[in-house]
């Protein structure tokens, strides 16, 4: 699942053609070109949703400030106390969801981070409750090419080309993938018989109640 170079080449395919800087355009139709579309945009205004462990991204920030040298800018939204090792405060910006509470306060951040006018923005999905609905939120909110992370370091673009690497993390995440597929799948069709049962039994016992009054 892992690309060979984030925002520089597909899997066993040529180079990517980047798209033109200041595309204008913060709506729908935008994100929905960016699904569409395999071409990955400059790797200059990143940002990254701390929405996993910490290590996670300790061990990606240094890799990404090589490899894009000076003109990388990477902006953090996390729920952390602190940054995290690694972090270059004088080429990105930090937010901590903890200073944006209620409706208005996500209302703000997501202002404030259009403003930033970021060409991608990375998500950690690590199996683990930290951040979920801000994630898939910013993932939605803001028109940048969408890159997850996953508790093994592999990553992958959110777009069409990836389709058939997106199905199998959805269906892994949901249970539907491995050994535990059975079981999950055995309790998705039980369910409706199950519920089925519960009325039918329900309808039985009030009928007798009436019938003995």
């Amino acid at each position: 699942m892992r690309n060979e170079k984030i925002g520089g080449m597909k899997p066993g395919g040529a180079a990517r053609a980047a798209a033109p800087p200041g595309e204008p355009g913060f709506g729908y139709s935008k994100r929905l070109r960016l699904f569409l579309s395999q071409r990955i945009p400059h790797f200059d205004r990143v940002a990254i949703v701390e929405s996993g462990s910490r290590q996670l991204l300790e061990d990606l920030l240094p890799g990404l400030y090589e490899l894009y040298g000076t003109q990388l800018q990477i902006d953090l939204i996390t729920c952390y106390a602190g940054a995290p090792a690694g972090f270059r405060a004088d080429r990105g910006r930090l937010w901590r969801i903890t200073d944006y509470p209620g409706p208005a306060g996500r209302a703000r951040i997501v202002h404030e981070l259009q403003a930033r006018h970021h060409s991608i923005i990375g998500i950690l999905c690590s199996n683990e409750p930290i951040m979920t609905k801000w994630k898939w939120m910013l993932a939605l909110r803001l028109p940048a090419k969408l890159f997850v992370l996953n508790e093994n370091g592999d990553y992958f673009w959110v777009d069409y080309g990836n389709w058939r690497t997106l199905l199998h993390f959805v269906l892994f995440r949901a249970g539907l993938k491995g050994p535990d597929a059975v079981v999950t799948l055995g309790r998705l069709l039980s369910f409706p018989l199950a519920f089925i049962y519960l009325l039918a039994f329900a309808g039985v016992v009030h009928l007798r109640r009436r019938v003995r009054a």
